[in-house]
């Protein structure tokens, strides 16, 4: 049996082009929207969503390409892009009664909840994107060493089927590592978490290029605030925060990297 949230109601709604979500929902109040980044599923939320619906409609469902929503093949790069997949949340919303809502992402959930913010401002009461940098920011950052955090993002923007056959090699292998490392504790997610992204054979992944940064050759129409990293530190991320923190040459110019130099989580 397919891992869920307890006390929560399941469905599929559909959102258009043929594509439905699968949604978890429960509480009453005023409703908010919980979308999961990657390589999660909407379980990510379980203990998040639990504690709202004591006083909200808590509606979370698997992005298109992820967990149990469906995963059409891509025709483009508008099949999985932010645009779209904002759409989706859009109809999803209102498929379930909500015209206004409050929505919160995290990661590339981050950026879907930040798209549907600036594509689709009346419909969104409350906006908050939660553990994600900037996409121009973000590929500008990865290089060197500090590029091996993001080997995904490179690997998933190449040609449509070889990164498909890379990852169904060890599809376990593959979402495992990133959510062993991102727990900081190998082995520490529960294994009901740890492989609900996996995709029965055949089935297309949701590709990053068109998700994650502007194709090679074209150009971005999203507009990104730009962070910097703090006086003094030494990482090189636009997510630190840090003040006063000297350079280390051994630690990894990353978000986040283990040491005495940790910068903004």
């Amino acid at each position: 049996m397919a891992p869920v949230i307890p006390g929560f109601g399941y469905q599929r709604v559909p959102v258009g082009d043929g594509v439905s979500l699968n949604v978890a929902v429960a509480g009453s109040g005023s409703p908010i929207v919980l979308l999961h980044g990657f390589p999660q599923t909407h379980l990510m939320w379980r203990h998040v969503a639990a504690d709202l619906a004591a006083g909200h409609t808590v509606i979370c469902p698997d992005l298109r390409g992820y967990g149990a929503s469906d995963k059409p093949a891509e025709s483009g790069p508008g099949t999985y892009s932010k645009r779209t997949m904002a759409a989706d949340v859009i109809a999803l919303a209102r498929a379930l009664g909500h015209e206004r809502f409050a929505l919160a992402g995290h990661d590339r959930g981050a950026l879907v909840a930040f798209r549907a913010g600036l594509d689709h401002p009346e419909a969104i009461t409350h906006l908050a994107c939660l553990d994600v940098l900037p996409t121009v920011d973000m590929w500008e950052v990865l290089r060197g060493a500090g590029a091996a955090v993001g080997f995904h993002l490179y690997l998933m923007a190449q040609p449509p089927g070889l990164p498909e056959q890379m990852i169904a090699a060890a599809p376990d292998v593959f979402f495992g590592h990133f959510l062993d490392l991102w727990a900081g504790d190998r082995g520490r997610s529960p294994p009901t978490c740890a492989r609900p992204t996996c995709r029965p054979a055949g089935r297309r992944s949701p590709r990053s290029w068109p998700t994650t940064a502007p194709r090679p050759g074209s150009t971005s129409s999203t507009t990104w605030p730009t962070a910097r990293p703090a006086p003094g530190c030494g990482c090189r991320s636009p997510c630190c925060s840090r003040t006063g923190a000297p350079p280390s040459a051994t630690t990894p110019p990353r978000c986040g990297a283990p040491g005495p130099r940790t910068c903004g989580t």
